[in-house]
């Protein structure tokens, strides 16, 4: 298995390509933004790690390029502990999961695994769950032909049960993706926002789309076809 590896750090991109390479995988290392660029233009990937902060062309922009190309290689980002923002703008470009600093390597190794178990992606900047279809890069959403205005969070949520369409989702999964370090695994803010979900998205249709998955949590599911 090949992996790009895009850090500009030396002492953190040492010791990811020693682990990667002890353990059999094959890591090409950009030292930055432009050098990262040149090697997804020119050789395919199973796997790509990738920095935010990076001279010359930053993390994000790389990952708006290699997705507005069509490469759908998984794409882990790594982050600093104070930038949710740019996690999220991440996210939203079309990044797979992120991974924040400083990380224990065994950790990097179960979300590479965890990203080498997902069915290949088929990228696209729209999502679509039966007639409700967001575009993601627009920032616009519709349930059939009527446009829904959400918050920004209410955005974040529904784009997160979309990615994970058919999947339950612990209330906890979901806090910490959304709210991250602001979540309290005691608040009802998860159940709350779900509902504001609801009222917008379900209320008014013959067929729901956000289930409660008891004991869990919730779902965004696939209309079943009659």
């Amino acid at each position: 298995m090949r992996i790009l590896l895009v850090e500009d750090e030396l002492k953190i991109a040492q010791f990811i390509t020693q682990g990667l390479t002890e353990i059999g995988y094959v890591v090409n290392h950009g030292e930055d933004g432009r050098a990262g660029r040149d090697l997804t233009d020119t050789y395919k990937y199973d796997l790509i790690i990738l920095d935010i902060m990076l001279p010359k062309i930053s993390g994000l922009e790389l990952l708006k390029h290699i997705r507005s190309v069509k490469i759908t290689t998984p794409v882990l980002l790594l982050t600093a502990r104070d930038t949710v923002e740019d996690r999220v703008r991440g996210l939203d470009l079309g990044a797979d999961d992120y991974l924040v600093k400083p990380f224990a390597f065994s950790e990097l190794m179960a979300r590479l695994r965890a990203l080498q178990r997902r069915p290949p992606l088929q990228f696209s900047t729209i999502l679509k769950v039966g007639d409700l279809v967001m575009d993601t890069v627009k920032r616009e959403i519709y349930r059939g032909d009527r446009a829904i205005v959400l918050s920004p969070l209410e955005y974040n949520l529904l784009e997160y049960l979309m990615r994970n369409c058919d999947r339950a989702l612990s209330r906890t999964q979901i806090g910490e993706r959304i709210w991250e370090l602001d979540f309290c695994s005691n608040s009802n803010v998860v159940d709350v926002y779900i509902g504001y979900l609801r009222r917008k998205i379900d209320k008014g249709y013959a067929q729901a789309l956000i289930y409660t998955i008891r004991g869990v949590g919730y779902c965004l599911k696939t209309p079943s076809i009659d």
